[in-house]
């Protein structure tokens, strides 16, 4: 081989000095990760025919004030698709969405989806991120959680089981405690002035109580600041609202969530316990209904 020449101790430990100097541009988990691997490559190579063994090697490793650094100009895809003032994943006006045949899902809604909008993967990672910076702002509280029935049981049974995974994996502990509520001020795709609220006649149990609300969806407000103003009623000592989704909506009362997941256009959306007249629940992913999907369950 060409590198094996007269020089190849020299050259292999200058190509192992460039590599080195290479992985301090790494996070220390990943420099960790790929340094494991640099002694038996060295003991490898300087055990190759022709290899010549140094007495006294040069260290492999510079002196972090000597070592080079790179910058990357440019976009930043990452930097394209958060918006760093908001507290979730931005979802833009013009998203097109993605492929239904990218996807499977229940072939008895062939033709009543446009798109999807969330993939199911895309939710529980976020979920988990969620998950977290719940538990590093509430950590050691004892805590009610609120579950809102319906479109919100999903999300928060995985975001409760992914806190209770944390918590005990964390010297920070969430004792929780669930309690279900229904809320209903749909018709059809339209959010109606009458709302219903079941299971929340007496929450006298939430005085002095950290309470945290989960709810799958959050449009105008108006639901979400009727609850609250229920809620508050029985005295507890702090609220907290988790939504999965956020709809960019006109006149909203800007009732915005603590932690939310994803703030998406003013179109409706289905799966994932989010319903269009009680269908849709058992898709996986959110995806857009279609008009058709509109007029085969409208009531």
């Amino acid at each position: 081989m060409a590198l094996m020449c007269s020089d190849t101790t020299t050259q292999i430990l200058l190509l192992l000095l460039l590599l080195d100097m290479i992985l301090s541009g790494l996070n220390d988990n990943n420099r960790t990760l790929v340094d494991s691997h640099i002694p038996p490559l060295k003991t490898l190579l300087l055990s190759a025919p022709g290899a010549k063994p140094l007495r006294n090697p040069t260290p492999l490793t510079l002196p972090r004030d000597k070592r080079p650094f790179f910058v990357v100009t440019g976009n930043n895809m990452a930097d394209v698709a958060v918006d760093r003032g908001s507290k979730g994943i931005v979802i833009s006006d013009d998203c097109p969405g993605y492929s239904l045949d990218l996807f499977s899902y229940p072939a008895h809604y062939s033709g009543d989806l446009d798109c999807v909008i969330i993939p199911h993967g895309v939710i529980m990672d976020r979920t988990e991120r969620l998950a977290r910076n719940i538990m590093d702002d509430l950590g050691d509280h004892d805590i009610v959680v609120l579950c809102v029935l319906k479109g919100g049981y999903q999300f928060c049974a995985d975001l409760v089981d992914r806190i209770k995974i944390l918590s005990r994996n964390s010297s920070h502990t969430i004792p929780m405690r669930v309690h279900f509520i229904r809320l209903k001020s749909y018709l059809n795709d339209q959010s109606t002035e009458d709302l219903h609220i079941l299971g929340a006649e007496d929450l006298s149990f939430l005085a002095g109580k950290n309470v945290l609300i989960v709810e799958g969806i959050v449009g105008t407000g108006k639901t979400m600041k009727t609850l609250l103003k229920h809620v508050e009623a029985f005295k507890p000592k702090m609220i907290k609202v988790a939504g999965l989704l956020v709809k960019r909506v006109q006149h909203s009362s800007a009732c915005v969530p603590d932690y939310y997941g994803f703030e998406i256009p003013n179109r409706f959306v289905v799966g994932y316990a989010l319903d269009y007249n009680e269908y849709f629940r058992d898709l996986n992913h959110i995806c857009v209904i279609s008009e058709n999907g509109k007029k085969k369950y409208k009531i």
